[in-house]
Order: structure tokens, then C-alpha cells, then sequence
């Protein structure tokens, strides 16, 4: 079966999805897809695989295969149904299901992506929607947009960062546009491209926390994350760039944490957060970590 590539009702109040979709990245997860590991292999397009290459790590596929299998148990026990993008040897990136498309309440987003070697990813996304019967809300035509600078805050609000590279201001001002019409509020905030996307830099852990590392998101971003009451835990920016603030808040007080976040391990524990926290520091030199690999299909606000 197969459906437009746009659903969008053009004046805004699109219907939303029964099935699918997402209010916020702290709702119960329910349904989640994830790239594949097949393929995966580090390239130096972002800072944190070249700094790892250029101080003599190397990559090992069986290590990596065997994290990735830890991290899909803990969505397991927490009773998410996983699925997953097809594996294509001429993208080993597209493990970070994360960029290729955005889940919205509405229907998923298909991006635009930036690097050459990533830039045939929507292809799969696309194709993995349709499969699955999920109806495509909008296709990113005007700029680059990447999902992982992109994320639902709560019901009505989001924060879109961009640098100018994964995300360019043409891309983020189409997608603005869309979320506006729908009444939205859309936040949006610019980064240096040093930090490769925004959820690097700033991921929501449960309803009103958030994991940000202060040090390096522009004061605009702390204030606004102030006026939305959300309590923010600052993550070290050498934790940051381990990818230490790309978690998933599995909802219900839950959170997949990689390991080697100690800092905000120990902070979601003092708050009496669950924490699930898998090694996957071989994926993670490659420059992506939890949130990265997934993108959010259904999660419940109830």
C-alpha cells in the first residue's frame, strides 16, 4: 500500500494519528524504530569520531553488534515494540534512525539530510513507513533538517536547534511554518556545528527535566527552558561529547542511559528515576548514542 507524501492540511488542524504519533519525547514509549547495525562504521564527518580515529581507536563490529543487542533488550523489558529500518550496505550511518525522519503527532516528518554519504536515508525511511501503513505527514523540501537538532518538549512546544549545516535556516523556517499552523509554539535556537546536532547539547529526560550541558547551549536556550519550568541537570561538556546527554526517556519515570553517563546517571537515581544503562561506548565513538539510533513511533501521555 502506498499513501501521499503529504497528509499536511496546508491551513493547519491536520487530524491527528489514532495509531501512531507523538506529543512529546517524555510519554510513554510505546512503539520505537531503530536503525540497523549491519553496516555501521565510523566516519569522521563529526568531531567526537575524529577525535576518537586520531587518538587510535579502532572500530569492532562484534563489539558494536553486541552493545547495540543490549540496548534493544532494555526496550524489550520495558515493553517497547521495536522495529526497524532495513540494513543497506551504502549507508552505515542510517543506523541513527533518529535523522532521517521525525515522528509528530500527525504523522512522521521525511528530513533532508546533509552528508553525501548519508543523503539516500529518506529513501529507507520512506519505505519503512509506507510498509508499516504509517501515513507521511510532510516531506522536508527547502534546506537540510536533520531529527536529530528536532524534538517535541510537551504537548504544543518545540525546540528546534540549528547550525546551519545538518539543519539549515531554510529547512527549520519550512518546518517552523508547518508546526505553527497547527498552533504550536516552535522554539528555535542556533548552535555551533561543532556540537553536530542539538541532541547532543540538550535532551529531555522526563516530563519538565531536562539533561543539558550549560556550558556550551546558548543562554537564550537556559532561559527559555526556565520560562517552560523545566528543572535542567547539567551534564560536564567532556559527558556531553561522549554523548552523555543523548538518552531516551522511556516515559513513566523510566530512562536508557548509556554507561558512561555518570553524571546524570547519578542525578536521575537521586530523583527516583529507573535507569537503564548499557555499554555502548564502541557505537557511541562513531559520534551517536541512544537517542541518535531511535525514533519514537506511539508514545501515550496518559
Amino acid at each position: 500500500m502506498t499513501f501521499p507524501l503529504r497528509r499536511r492540511q496546508l491551513e493547519g488542524g491536520t487530524e491527528p494519528l489514532s495509531d501512531w504519533g507523538i506529543y512529546s519525547e517524555t510519554g510513554r514509549l510505546q512503539e520505537v524504530l531503530v536503525g540497523p547495525i549491519d553496516f555501521y562504521e565510523w566516519r569522521t564527518g563529526n568531531s567526537t569520531s575524529r577525535r576518537h580515529v586520531n587518538a587510535g581507536a579502532r572500530y569492532d563490529l562484534a563489539v558494536a553488534k553486541a552493545q547495540y543487542n543490549e540496548m534493544l533488550d532494555v526496550y524489550r523489558q520495558a515493553d517497547v515494540n521495536v522495529h526497524f529500518l532495513s540494513a543497506k550496505a551504502e549507508q552505515p550511518y542510517s543506523l541513527f534512525a533518529r535523522d532521517s525522519s521525525v515522528m509528530t503527532p500527525w504523522g512522521p516528518i521525511i528530513s533532508q539530510m546533509y552528508s553525501p554519504w548519508r543523503r539516500s536515508e529518506w529513501v529507507t525511511a520512506l519505505a519503512f513507513y509506507q510498509q508499516a501503513g504509517i501515513p507521511i505527514y510532510d516531506v522536508v523540501t527547502a534546506g537540510c533538517f536533520e531529527g536529530g537538532d528536532f524534538m517535541l518538549i510537551e504537548p504544543g512546544v518545540v525546540l528546534c536547534g540549528y547550525s546551519g549545516e545538518r539543519t539549515s535556516e531554510a529547512g527549520l523556517a519550512q518546518v517552523k511554518s508547518w508546526f505553527e499552523k497547527e498552533g504550536w509554539e516552535f522554539f528555535a535556537v542556533p548552535f555551533d556545528s561543532h556540537f553536530l546536532h542539538m541532541d547532543v547539547q540538550c535532551v529531555m529526560v522526563a516530563e519538565k527535566l531536562a539533561a543539558v550541558c550549560t556550558a556550551v547551549v546558548p543562554d537564550e536556550l537556559l532561559a527559555w527552558l526556565k520560562s517552560k519550568q523545566i528543572d535542567i541537570i547539567d551534564i560536564p561538556y567532556k559527558q556531553a561529547m561522549e554523548l552523555g546527554c543523548n538518552i531516551v526517556s522511556l516515559g513513566n519515570e523510566r530512562v536508557l542511559i548509556p554507561e558512561e553517563s555518570l553524571t546524570l546517571k547519578q542525578q536521575c537515581h537521586a530523583r527516583g528515576l529507573t535507569v537503564f544503562d548499557p555499554d555502548i561506548a564502541m557505537i557511541t565513538k562513531g559520534g551517536g548514542g541512544v537517542h541518535c539510533m531511535c525514533q519514537a513511533l506511539k508514545r501515550s501521555e496518559k
